[in-house]
Parts: C-alpha cells; structure tokens; sequence
C-alpha cells in the first residue's frame, strides 16, 4: 500500500537510521527535527510505502510551489523506494509539477525517467513552477 504524510516522522527517521552507520548521514537531530517542522507547516511532503502494516520504504522532499525536492529514501524491502518514486512522480504529474529535483544523475533513476537537465533549463522551471527569479 501506498500513502502520501501518513507518517513523515517515521520516513525521514528510516532515512537517517538505515545510513547512519553504514555510509553517514547529513540528517542530525537538528535536521530532522526541523524537517519535521517542515512537514507540519506544509512545506516537507512523504510517500510511505506498507507491506501489511509495516513501513518498508518511502522518501521525503520539500515542495516549493510546483517544484518537488527529493531529500532522502530508504527501503527496507526490495523496490519499495523505487515504488515511492514512481507513485509520488505520478501524483505530482496529476498535480502539474514541474519536476522532481533528485539532486543527483545515476543509472537508477535514469532508468525509472530520471534525466540530467542544463543549469539554464533547471533555473527556467524553478522560474515556471515557483513564479520566482532566482539567480
């Protein structure tokens, strides 16, 4: 089963626990204590994937306007956050999103329509989908 802000403290906490000992983290106490406070004032969205009433994958990301922010993933069973991706960028296809920043270019994400776009172009549809000139 798939949510959307059915459990975004539970997400952002499994981003942080599954990579803290193996590879490092970013997300301190701080961090997601502020992300949380995102959440709740709007701004930070999850899609949470279930396997039987068990969190077994999911992400989380800001949303600015029409633009979406991927901040971090976890998966705790095969696919299940590349089942989060597909249904959160199918969600926001319904909503007409501009896109989904994922922050990097790899194979993975290629392979589910991810692509790498110019500055210029990335600069345009933060323009288009926030209605603000950025630098």
């Amino acid at each position: 089963t798939v949510t959307f802000n059915a459990d975004f403290a539970q997400v952002i906490h499994n981003c942080r626990k599954m990579r803290e000992y193996n590879e490092g983290t970013w997300i301190t106490d701080d961090m997601e204590k502020a992300y949380n406070r995102l959440h709740g004032e709007g701004y930070a969205q999850s899609c949470e994937v279930w396997n039987g009433g068990e969190l077994v994958g999911g992400l989380y990301g800001v949303n600015i306007g029409r633009c979406f922010f991927g901040e971090s993933m976890f998966s705790k069973a095969e696919n299940a956050s590349k089942l989060a991706l597909i249904s959160l960028a199918k969600r926001l296809g319904e909503l007409d999103f501009e896109f989904i920043d994922c922050q990097f270019h790899t194979d993975h994400l290629e392979s589910m329509g991810g692509r790498y776009i110019s500055y210029d172009e990335y600069m345009e549809r933060i323009r288009k989908g926030t209605g603000v000139n950025a630098f």
